[in-house]
């Protein structure tokens, strides 16, 4: 089933371009599970051809992620905790995910919106603590647009230089997927290791202000 689905969204991206573009990644930043490892690298390969350009897949990908962002913390907001914590495994959200991003937005903050768009998982999630625990609404559209273009700027550049070698890729979704997750290791290896030292020195400070306090 998520082969049929890794195909559709494939297509969405090839017949629809930016429009293709921005609705994947609206759902991404939402409760549906679609990876912007297969939105965004096949397009900034597409506007490698002439398809598209390349600063557009990076504009439709960013807004498409804050308008999924947005729509998730609004509608939290007006839900609240008691509500999604009850009804939250219909919709792919189970009380445990939604506690530990709970957990992660109350430790971290601002810096913690912008860190999670580089990771699996809290990335879907983060908007929906955030609306719980309205944060205010100009930090957290900061925090995600400067995370949400950073992290699809470097698909995008990801995209270019893996597919652009390797066109035969683009005609089988599942062999993309294979390639790009053997070639992604170094380099999702390397973002982890940015965010882990950039929130060790954000906890380092905070507690060395606090004992300063």
């Amino acid at each position: 089933m998520f082969h049929e689905l890794l195909r559709v969204w494939f297509h969405w991206v090839d017949a629809w371009g930016y429009a293709g573009v921005f609705i994947l990644m609206v759902l991404e930043s939402s409760i549906v599970p679609v990876p912007s490892e297969i939105v965004v690298p096949p397009a900034a390969f597409w506007a490698a051809q002439g398809r598209m350009s390349f600063a557009g897949v990076i504009l439709a990908a960013t807004v498409g992620s804050y308008v999924g962002s947005i729509l998730n913390y609004w509608v939290f907001r007006w839900v609240g905790q008691p509500m999604a914590m009850k009804y939250g495994k219909y919709v792919l959200l189970p009380a445990d995910k939604l506690l530990m991003a709970e957990a992660w937005l109350k430790r971290f903050g601002m810096p913690g919106v912008f860190a999670a768009r580089f990771l699996p998982v809290v990335r879907h999630l983060i908007s929906i603590p955030a609306g719980i625990l309205r944060m205010p609404v100009a930090p957290f559209t900061v925090a995600t647009v400067l995370g949400a273009g950073a992290w699809c700027t470097i698909l995008a550049w990801f995209g270019q230089e893996v597919l652009g070698s390797h066109p035969e890729l683009l005609d089988s979704p599942e062999a993309m997927i294979i390639a790009m997750k053997a070639k992604l290791a170094w380099l999702i290896a390397s973002v982890l290791a940015f965010v882990a030292l950039y929130l060790v020195v954000l906890v380092f400070k905070r507690k060395t202000a606090a004992q300063a306090a």
